[in-house]
């Protein structure tokens, strides 16, 4: 039986807060969960909801209150553990007038490959994340995309079976987003496991196999994007065209949202055929209908929602 990519067993972090330091504020609270090899794995969360921190504790960056952590079998303690991961942080800092080749040659150097193998990865890799015809300009002259992907590249360059991606789609635009989307599906179809943390919810129910979802530093639950959800419906859109001369059914003109001819309203299940005959009669130009579904979105806002309900009822109860 294979075993995990990555194992987290009760990991905590506190933090010293206030001007003496004497106060301890907690950013991860006994966290435990697992992640498979080959999969996508998503770590959703408000901003500071503790999932850098995490990442942090993977990568050895900092060290943990309590708790331990295994990737690949090997404890984050153990310096070799690093040859197995590639790691891109949020807001990567890299020096501003190297080029996209001198980068990578300069990480390359790092893992000892030899001047040959250097030669050959960063054309590979560049050519990979689509910046071959950028390889000679300054970093200070790339967009945010371009900055991802070369951050990205320099983070697989040695192969590592475990890629860990903090935000790798925050502030990018939606081509930006899209071109990183396409490299972490590569990833996983050489058979890489690919952790990665965000905040933007639709790009996790694209991509990820399954996702936890942490808020406040406690994990609030762990699987498949349409298991972690209730996928009782909540009714039916349906879409459609008002032609030249036609007049919006009385009965749906306060639910009915117009954009010039066309119409949207929601309906539950059980009116769906009755609407769509009427509308018909009404000679209509049904264009669709779909079910509508809980989405992570609404999990994680109702999440949030509860969680602020609950901090408001302890404040009012305190006083």
């Amino acid at each position: 039986m294979t075993s995990p990519a990555i194992e987290i067993s009760g990991l905590t972090k506190d933090y010293p807060v206030g001007f003496w330091r004497k106060r301890m504020r907690r950013s991860l609270d006994n966290l435990t969960l697992q992640v498979e090899e080959g999969e996508i794995f998503g770590f959703l969360g408000p901003n500071g909801a503790g999932k850098t921190t995490t990442l942090k504790l993977l990568m050895g960056l900092i060290y943990p209150t309590s708790g331990t952590a295994r990737v690949r079998g090997r404890s984050i303690d153990d310096v070799a553990m690093h040859r197995e991961i590639g790691y891109l942080p949020e807001q990567p800092y890299f020096y501003d007038y190297l080029t996209a080749r001198e980068l990578l040659d300069y990480f390359a150097r790092i893992f000892g490959f030899s001047a040959k193998e250097r030669g050959e990865r960063i054309a590979r890799f560049l050519e990979r994340v689509g910046l071959a015809d950028a390889a000679g300009i300054q970093l200070r002259k790339f967009s945010k995309g371009m900055l991802q992907r070369v951050g990205i590249a320099q983070a697989i360059l040695h192969d590592p079976r475990i890629v860990f991606l903090d935000e790798p789609m925050s502030g990018l635009d939606p081509l930006g987003r899209r071109e990183v989307r396409d490299i972490i599906l590569d990833l996983k179809r050489e058979g890489r496991t690919v952790f990665f943390s965000t905040h933007i919810l639709s790009d996790a129910e694209m991509l990820c196999d399954r996702v936890a979802v942490l808020l406040n530093g406690k994990l609030q639950g762990v699987g498949a994007p349409g298991d972690i959800v209730s996928m009782e419906l909540h009714g039916m859109e349906i879409l459609f065209e008002l032609g030249d001369g036609q007049a919006l059914p009385r009965r749906f003109a306060d639910r009915a949202t117009v954009t010039g001819r066309r119409c949207r309203i929601e309906v539950p299940e059980a009116e769906l055929y009755p609407v769509i005959e009427e509308l018909r009669r009404c000679e209509a130009r049904i264009l669709s209908v779909s079910a509508l579904r809980p989405t992570l979105e609404d999990y994680f806002f109702g999440l949030v929602g509860r969680e602020k309900t609950a901090s408001h009822g302890v404040e009012v109860n305190a006083r």
